[in-house]
C-alpha cells in the first residue's frame, strides 16, 4: 500500500514532466496547445493505445490546435490502480480502466463483473447501455471519474502452467487475481489461494513461482507475452471484462461546454473503434500465442464451474443492488 500511495503522489509530478516519456508519434503536434496526458497499459500496436489515437484525431479535427495529447504506452505511468489514483488527483487526464479496478471506489461496478452472467458481447453492450450503466456513470463521477463510454475487453480465461480443466484442479493453486475482492472470492470458491497483484507484476510472479496461474483476456495475454510463462489457456470465459474510457474530473470540469461535447463524442466513437479492434486483436493474439507454444483447451465440467461461481452472486448481491439487479442484467439482450 505504501508503494501505491507513493506512486500516486509521484503521478502529480508526471503531469508537468511527462513530455519526456511520450513517443513522438503518439504526441499531438501543436506546441502551444493544452497538454492532455493519457496513460495506456499496453503497447502502441494494441487497442488500448490505438483507441486514444482515434480520440486524439477526432478532438483535433473538431478543435484544431487546442489540445496536445501525450499518450504514454506500456504502463510507463504505472498499473491500473496507480493510473486511477492519478486520474483522481488530476495528474493524468485520461485512460482506460476495467470496471473491476474502479470497484475500489464504486463497489456497484461489480455488477458487470459477475461470473458467468453474460452470454456474449451483445449481451454485455445491452447491459452497460441500460439504466444500470447510466447509474454507474453517476456514481463514478462522484468519485472523480468521468465515463466517456464503456468498452468491452473480451472474456477472461484461466491461464496456467498446466491444463487445469476442472474446477477441482485449481484447489490449492496460488492464483493471481485482479485487485478486486470479487475476483478473489471467485477463485477462492474453487479452493485457490488468491494473490492480488497489479498486471505489471504478473509476468515475473508467474516466472518465479510466486503464483501458479491467473486469468485474463486473450488480447492482454498476448500483449504481456504471458504465453512464455503460462502456456495453457483454459477457455472458461467466466467474466466478460467491461471497462470505460475515463477522463479525470478536474480536467473535465475545466473544459467548456463545447469542448465537453467534442470529448464525449470522441469517446463514443473511440469505444466503437476499440470494440471492433479488440475482436480482431483477440484473433491475432491467439495466433501469436499459439505460434509461441500456447495451448488452448475447452474447460470441462462447465456446470460445476458455473455452480461454484454462482456463490459469488449470493455473496455480492447486496453490494450491487440485490439479486434482482443481477437477474435483470441476466435477462437482457
Amino acid at each position: 500500500m505504501l508503494r501505491l500511495n507513493r506512486r500516486a503522489f509521484n503521478l502529480s509530478l508526471l503531469a508537468t514532466g511527462a513530455a519526456a516519456l511520450a513517443t513522438p508519434a503518439l504526441t499531438g503536434q501543436a506546441s502551444a496547445a493544452r497538454p492532455v496526458l493519457i496513460a495506456s497499459l499496453l503497447g502502441e500496436n494494441k487497442p488500448e493505445t490505438k483507441v486514444w489515437l482515434k480520440i486524439r484525431d477526432l478532438v483535433e479535427a473538431a478543435l484544431p490546435g487546442r489540445f496536445a495529447f501525450n499518450i504514454v504506452p506500456n504502463a510507463a505511468l504505472g498499473g491500473e490502480k496507480d493510473v486511477n489514483e492519478g486520474l483522481r488527483l488530476g495528474a493524468i487526464q485520461g485512460s482506460l480502466s476495467t470496471l473491476s479496478a474502479l470497484s475500489a471506489w464504486v463497489p456497484e461496478s461489480q455488477l458487470f463483473d459477475m461470473p458467468f452472467l453474460f452470454r456474449d458481447a451483445d449481451h454485455v453492450r445491452a447491459a452497460v447501455t441500460s439504466n444500470a450503466g447510466d447509474a454507474l456513470k453517476v456514481k463514478l463521477e462522484g468519485e472523480g471519474f468521468i465515463v466517456g463510454d464503456y468498452v468491452n475487453y473480451g472474456a477472461r480465461h484461466l491461464l496456467a502452467k498446466e491444463p487445469l480443466m476442472h474446477p477441482g484442479d485449481v484447489a490449492g493453486k496460488r492464483l493471481r487475481v485482479i485487485q478486486s475482492p470479487l475476483h478473489a472470492a471467485l477463485w477462492e470458491s474453487f479452493g485457490a489461494v488468491s494473490v492480488g497483484l497489479p498486471i505489471t507484476e504478473t509476468y515475473n510472479a508467474l516466472a518465479t513461482g510466486v503464483v501458479d496461474a491467473m486469468d485474463l483476456t486473450k488480447s492482454a495475454y498476448a500483449g504481456f507475452k504471458l504465453y512464455e510463462v503460462v502456456p495453457d489457456v483454459i477457455e472458461t470465459g467466466h467474466i466478460w471484462a467491461s471497462g470505460a474510457i475515463v477522463f479525470a474530473k478536474p480536467f473535465w470540469n475545466s473544459l467548456t461546454s463545447e469542448e465537453r461535447d467534442v470529448f464525449r463524442h470522441a469517446a463514443i466513437e473511440g469505444a466503437r473503434h476499440f470494440n471492433a479492434l479488440i475482436v480482431a486483436d483477440e484473433a491475432a493474439s491467439v495466433e501469436t500465442a499459439k505460434a509461441a507454444g500456447a495451448r488452448l483447451h475447452a474447460a470441462e465440467d462447465r456446470e460445476d464451474w458455473v455452480a461454484g461461481a454462482r456463490k459469488v452472486w449470493a455473496a455480492y448481491a447486496a453490494k450491487v443492488g440485490g439479486m434482482e439487479a443481477i437477474e435483470s442484467v441476466q435477462a437482457m439482450g
